[in-house]
């Protein structure tokens, strides 16, 4: 297993959607997202009135496969992260940290007050994560993700500055 301190994380480009496709529909066979989605939110990624960042980890060491990616969507004062996903043989190297606190450096960037998110209800691993980094469950979205029927924490972080400070060097899980 590769940790996660030998990959490198960058921007996503267009030409990564269709290997991110691969890794979505592997993690997410029910609800993955669609080209189109990526495309669309990749088209706000750039330039002076940006509002969205996206990444991806690289593996340098496997021909540059990429194990992990991420997104957050920024509106005036609020962040939300879009998605964030790590190949299984990734998983415990501490790339899902790696990727949240960049995400996070995103919103504070884009001067966000506070990040919201949905998770699975199921999807426990997550949900510690982004509690170690300071989220509080607010609620549930019923049936959010289709087509399975599956229902969605929603949580929240305030102040993501402060998070990123807190957690530097301390993500070895996720």
């Amino acid at each position: 297993m590769t940790e996660s301190v030998d990959l490198v994380l960058r921007e996503m480009r267009w030409w990564d959607i269709e290997r991110v496709l691969e890794l979505e529909k592997d993690l997410f066979p029910e609800d993955a997202w669609s080209r189109g989605m990526f495309w669309s939110d990749l088209a706000h990624a750039r330039g002076p009135q940006a509002t969205r960042r996206y990444l991806v980890a690289v593996d340098p060491a496997a021909d540059d496969r990429i194990v992990g990616y991420a997104g957050l969507a920024a509106a005036g004062d609020v962040a939300d992260v879009q998605t964030i996903a790590v190949a299984r043989d990734h998983w415990g190297t501490g790339l899902g940290g790696r990727l949240l606190t960049e995400l996070l450096s995103a919103a504070t960037a884009f001067e966000c007050a506070e990040v919201l998110l949905e998770c699975r209800i199921d999807n426990v691993r997550a949900q510690k994560l982004y509690e170690r980094f300071g989220f509080e469950a607010i609620g549930f979205r019923r049936g959010y993700y289709q087509p399975g029927n599956v229902d969605a924490l929603v949580m929240r972080l305030t102040d993501p500055s402060t998070s990123v400070a807190g957690t530097q060097g301390n993500e070895t899980n996720g």
